[in-house]
């Protein structure tokens, strides 16, 4: 079957929208026709499991096979394009570049994938993998799906312990990793951790494949272990065939942070994630083969996974893997220089890169040295867009700003705009309205729906749609406690929001982002579009600290634009003043405090539960995935000198 376009131009998205609720099998079925099945699926969804046992989740395109490497590589190669850019590496680290074509891609994959196979590797074996941003993260994670087996990519950095943590639950039959990653200004040694990491976890004699990379200290031979060199292996192997498999079996683990401290091992299947992203890249996204698309992340996350690797090589696209910052490699202006070098159609970036940006560079004068006159789109998710950055940036790329919400657990957008389908009107702090399939609901603590405009929580109807995590690794039990027993019948998102009268939706934050002022529950996320849109702020965080009298009371963290001098207390009176004439005084909005920078992952989000619990003088653990650990040390005398 050849690659079939998924775009719906000619149909409305409402109309759309509400066939994929009222005939979820027609407008699932008709979606996968842009699949190439070894085995067509003839039902569309199943209220079982793979294994035919009870599922709350179900499960989707029960009787389909494919292989995913072959939907992302080969079948290009097959219909003529086998010339075109596949992926483009631009290290903003090194200075290198290098563009694979289509057929190159699929050498390297299959090759590859023929080591993997050396090392015993075969359907529904796990490999982990433990690398930065370089070309053979996208080739093993592609070679893994050639065999069937289910890759585990562990964000390169990550310290030991975590690692470990990860191997021991994964069970994998090799690791893959390389020398080191590169920051500005300092090299990270991978090896040791990785050495580390397998003795805590008991697997001294796991086979562990190492990509060299120059600049790096530690000798692979200096080690006690299994190790083999990339490249000496990939040079003598036979390459390997795709495997199909069953569209239910796992194609890859994903481990996101858990409440308990334990990573809960996010499950992503191969039939219907291939489905999903699919139709996304055409009505989502609008591109479509031979675009050149950019997605400004890592393939640690799950954000990397969709739409670096998976997403754009299923559609045919050029993909963009950025090694570097948004700023200081060298400066401002890298994203702009990216785009024109590489003629990036659209661009999907998290709002914290687009806030570095402007804090460095208000004017956006580094962007007059560039023609980004390819750029079509930019599409921000991973956190809240302010409104003032939406309107910044909007401004000065002069394309539309679409942002859309979504999480590890869907793996692509439950509230997006349908640029491929029909640019819908945009509003300043929503991203749009549901994607088909998303039942979206918002509820009170008792699940009872609320009026438009009341916040509550955000909850998608079951079953969810294609693409999205059918239960957690080796871990149905949580699954359920964890996303469906709150609210029967529903998957909780964990996060609190709105849906205007014209059905927008508005994503106010994490619920336990809800504070109790006095009875009142505001939302530091509205709060913080308030403080955000002041010209002196480049980027803020609210959060409610406990206070004796009123319960808790919001406390707003500030980061200055670069340039602007102006006195802490001129600043927080203004700051006040604005937020009580835009919310009022039920806010109770008194305190601002101006920062250095604040406490973030490595994806973008703020640590604004980390920072509640040193304000509160609570036990607290600092998660793994932050980005700057002297961040939060330089703001505990901060935080807990805001105590009541």
């Amino acid at each position: 079957m050849a690659l079939q376009e998924t775009g719906l131009q000619d149909r409305n998205y409402r109309e759309e929208y509400q066939r994929s609720l009222s005939d979820p099998e027609g407008f699932w079925l008709a979606a996968a026709q842009a699949v190439d099945w070894t085995v067509p699926p003839t039902r569309a969804f199943d209220g079982k499991a793979p294994n035919g046992e009870p599922s709350p989740a179900g499960c989707w395109f029960p009787d389909g096979e494919l292989n995913t490497c072959f939907n992302a590589l080969d079948r290009h190669v097959a219909a003529g394009r086998g010339d075109q850019p596949a992926l483009i590496h631009d290290s903003a680290m090194t200075g290198e570049q290098r563009t694979y074509s289509y057929s190159e891609l699929t050498d390297l994959v299959s090759r590859f994938a023929g080591v993997l196979r050396a090392q015993g590797v075969g359907k529904g074996d796990r490999v982990v993998i433990y690398l930065p941003m370089i070309p053979e993260a996208a080739i093993a994670m592609l070679a893994a799906a050639r065999l069937g087996a289910i890759h585990s990519v562990v964000f390169g950095g990550f310290a030991a312990s975590e690692l470990a943590t990860r191997l021991k639950d994964a069970a994998p039959k090799v690791v893959v990793t390389t020398s080191g990653g590169l920051e500005p200004n300092r090299a990270i040694e991978y090896l040791p951790a990785v050495h580390e990491a397998l003795t805590k976890a008991g697997m001294e004699t796991l086979p562990v494949i190492i990509k060299h990379r120059d600049g790096f200290a530690t000798d692979p031979a200096s080690l006690d272990w299994n190790a083999t060199d990339w490249d000496a292996a990939i040079a003598v192997v036979e390459p390997a065939a795709p495997v199909p498999v069953k569209a239910t079996d796992p194609l890859y683990v994903l481990y996101t942070s858990g409440t308990t401290g334990t990573p809960k091992g996010v499950v992503r299947d191969n039939g219907g994630h291939a489905v999903a992203l699919l139709w996304s890249m055409a009505n989502l996204y609008d591109i479509r083969a031979g675009d050149v698309w950019w997605t400004a992340s890592d393939v640690g996350w799950v954000v990397g996974h969709s739409y670096i690797v998976y997403g754009p090589l299923l559609a045919g696209a050029t993909t963009v893997m950025y090694e570097g910052k948004p700023v200081g490699t060298p400066d401002a202006g890298a994203f702009w220089r990216v785009i024109e070098q590489h003629g990036v159609k659209a661009l999907f970036t998290a709002p914290t890169a687009l806030r570095a940006i402007r804090k460095m560079d208000p004017e956006a004068a580094l962007l007059k040295k560039y023609d980004v006159g390819h750029l079509q789109t930019l599409f921000t998710a991973g956190e809240r867009l302010d409104t003032d950055t939406y309107h910044w940036a909007g401004r000065v790329l002069g394309v539309p700003v679409v942002d859309h919400w979504w999480q590890t657990e869907t793996g692509w957008a439950i509230v997006g705009n349908p640029r491929g389908m029909e640019l819908l009107p945009l509003k300043a702090g929503s991203p749009t309205l549901p994607m088909p399939g998303y039942d979206l609901r918002i509820v009170d603590g008792l699940g009872a729906p609320v009026p438009a405009g009341e916040e509550g929580n955000i909850v998608l109807g079951l079953p969810l749609p294609p693409g999205t995590l059918p239960t957690l690794w080796r871990d149905d039990a949580r699954f359920v406690d964890s996303y469906l027993g709150a609210f029967p019948g529903f998957y909780a998102t964990g996060d609190s929001g709105y849906v205007d009268e014209g059905g927008y939706v508005f994503v106010m934050g994490r619920t336990d982002d809800v504070i109790n002022v006095a009875g009142h529950r505001l939302s530091t996320g509205a709060i913080e579009q308030v403080v955000g849109t002041h010209a002196a702020v480049a980027e803020c965080a609210v959060i409610g600290v406990a206070d004796a009298l009123k319960g808790q009371k919001a406390v707003g963290y500030v980061v200055l634009k670069a340039g602007v001098s102006m006195a802490a207390a001129e600043l927080e009176k203004e700051l006040i003043a604005l937020v009580r004439r835009e919310i009022g005084p039920v806010a109770d909005f008194k305190a601002a405090v101006v920062v250095e920078a604040l406490p973030k992952t490595r994806s973008g989000k703020i640590l604004r539960k980390t920072m509640r619990q040193i304000a509160d003088g609570d036990d607290y653990v600092v998660p793994s995935t932050i980005e700057d650990r002297s961040v939060i040390d330089a703001l505990i005398p901060v935080l807990t000198g805001k105590r009541p």
